[in-house]
Protein backbone atom coordinates (compact mmCIF):
# COMPACT_ATOMS: atom_id res chain seq x y z
CA UNK A 1 0.00 0.00 0.00
CA UNK A 2 1.91 3.30 -1.29
CA UNK A 3 1.45 6.37 1.89
CA UNK A 4 0.34 9.47 0.12
CA UNK A 5 3.34 11.96 1.26
CA UNK A 6 2.65 14.55 3.70
CA UNK A 7 3.28 18.36 2.39
CA UNK A 8 6.13 20.86 3.88
CA UNK A 9 2.68 22.33 4.67
CA UNK A 10 1.40 19.93 6.87
CA UNK A 11 4.31 18.40 8.38
CA UNK A 12 5.29 22.04 10.17
CA UNK A 13 1.26 22.64 11.54
CA UNK A 14 -0.20 24.20 8.42
CA UNK A 15 -1.26 27.99 8.53
CA UNK A 16 -0.41 28.71 11.86
CA UNK A 17 3.41 28.30 11.34
CA UNK A 18 3.35 30.51 7.60
CA UNK A 19 1.86 33.02 9.77
CA UNK A 20 4.48 32.63 12.70
CA UNK A 21 7.07 32.46 10.29
CA UNK A 22 5.94 35.64 8.42
CA UNK A 23 5.82 37.40 11.58
CA UNK A 24 8.99 36.62 12.52
CA UNK A 25 10.43 37.63 9.24
CA UNK A 26 8.75 40.90 9.34
CA UNK A 27 9.88 41.64 12.65
CA UNK A 28 13.27 41.74 11.31
CA UNK A 29 12.55 43.49 8.22
CA UNK A 30 10.81 46.33 9.89
CA UNK A 31 14.32 47.45 11.41
CA UNK A 32 16.11 46.91 8.62
CA UNK A 33 16.75 49.99 5.95
CA UNK A 34 18.01 48.25 3.65
CA UNK A 35 14.83 46.38 2.92
CA UNK A 36 12.42 48.81 4.14
CA UNK A 37 13.40 51.08 1.54
CA UNK A 38 11.96 48.81 -0.89
CA UNK A 39 8.31 48.32 0.15
CA UNK A 40 5.88 51.60 -0.83
CA UNK A 41 4.53 51.57 1.96
CA UNK A 42 6.87 51.10 4.86
CA UNK A 43 5.29 51.95 7.92
CA UNK A 44 2.33 49.13 7.12
CA UNK A 45 3.71 46.00 5.91
CA UNK A 46 0.73 44.24 6.72
CA UNK A 47 -0.06 43.60 3.20
CA UNK A 48 3.23 42.43 2.55
CA UNK A 49 2.85 39.94 5.72
CA UNK A 50 -0.76 39.08 4.40
CA UNK A 51 0.33 38.26 0.88
CA UNK A 52 3.73 36.44 1.83
CA UNK A 53 1.86 34.34 3.92
CA UNK A 54 -0.64 33.26 1.52
CA UNK A 55 1.74 32.80 -1.22
CA UNK A 56 4.37 30.43 1.07
CA UNK A 57 1.54 28.63 2.88
CA UNK A 58 -0.21 27.65 -1.09
CA UNK A 59 3.40 26.58 -2.11
CA UNK A 60 4.08 24.61 -0.08
CA UNK A 61 0.44 22.42 0.18
CA UNK A 62 -1.46 25.08 1.81
CA UNK A 63 -4.81 26.63 0.57
CA UNK A 64 -5.12 28.02 -2.66
CA UNK A 65 -6.22 31.57 -1.55
CA UNK A 66 -3.01 33.65 -3.11
CA UNK A 67 -4.18 32.79 -6.67
CA UNK A 68 -7.54 33.39 -5.57
CA UNK A 69 -6.66 36.65 -4.19
CA UNK A 70 -3.89 37.54 -6.48
CA UNK A 71 -3.79 35.23 -9.49
CA UNK A 72 -0.75 33.84 -10.40
CA UNK A 73 2.44 34.62 -8.59
CA UNK A 74 4.22 36.07 -11.14
CA UNK A 75 7.15 36.12 -8.29
CA UNK A 76 9.86 38.00 -10.89
CA UNK A 77 7.24 40.13 -12.48
CA UNK A 78 5.72 41.53 -9.03
CA UNK A 79 9.94 42.26 -7.77
CA UNK A 80 10.81 43.66 -11.04
CA UNK A 81 9.79 47.20 -9.88
CA UNK A 82 12.42 47.06 -6.73
CA UNK A 83 15.91 47.34 -7.18
CA UNK A 84 16.84 44.16 -5.59
CA UNK A 85 20.68 43.77 -5.47
CA UNK A 86 23.03 41.75 -3.68
CA UNK A 87 22.85 43.30 -0.18
CA UNK A 88 18.95 43.12 -0.10
CA UNK A 89 19.22 39.41 -0.97
CA UNK A 90 21.22 39.03 1.80
CA UNK A 91 19.55 40.91 4.52
CA UNK A 92 16.03 39.36 2.90
CA UNK A 93 17.91 35.94 3.81
CA UNK A 94 19.35 36.81 7.23
CA UNK A 95 15.50 37.53 8.59
CA UNK A 96 13.73 34.12 6.77
CA UNK A 97 16.59 32.04 8.19
CA UNK A 98 16.25 33.80 11.22
CA UNK A 99 12.70 33.45 11.77
CA UNK A 100 13.15 29.85 10.49
CA UNK A 101 15.53 29.02 12.98
CA UNK A 102 13.25 30.48 15.90
CA UNK A 103 10.56 27.83 14.78
CA UNK A 104 12.33 25.15 14.66
CA UNK A 105 10.19 22.80 12.16
CA UNK A 106 11.12 19.28 11.56
CA UNK A 107 14.44 18.85 10.03
CA UNK A 108 13.27 17.50 6.75
CA UNK A 109 10.82 20.63 6.30
CA UNK A 110 13.14 22.90 7.24
CA UNK A 111 16.19 21.80 4.71
CA UNK A 112 12.94 22.18 2.17
CA UNK A 113 12.28 26.09 2.92
CA UNK A 114 15.84 26.85 3.43
CA UNK A 115 16.54 25.71 0.16
CA UNK A 116 13.59 27.49 -1.36
CA UNK A 117 14.07 30.56 0.15
CA UNK A 118 18.01 30.47 -1.32
CA UNK A 119 16.71 29.97 -4.98
CA UNK A 120 13.82 32.16 -4.75
CA UNK A 121 16.20 34.86 -2.99
CA UNK A 122 18.50 35.06 -5.69
CA UNK A 123 16.42 34.33 -8.12
CA UNK A 124 14.55 37.99 -7.32
CA UNK A 125 17.67 39.79 -7.56
CA UNK A 126 17.86 42.00 -10.39
CA UNK A 127 20.60 44.33 -9.75
CA UNK A 128 23.86 43.38 -11.44
CA UNK A 129 26.79 42.48 -8.97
Amino acid sequence: MEQDEVSVYDAVGGMPFFEALVDRFYDGVRSDPVLLRLYPEPEDLSSARHKLTLFLAQYWGGPSTYNEERGHPALRMRHAPFAIGSDARDRWLVHMRAALAALDPPPEAARALSAYFDLAAESLRNLPE
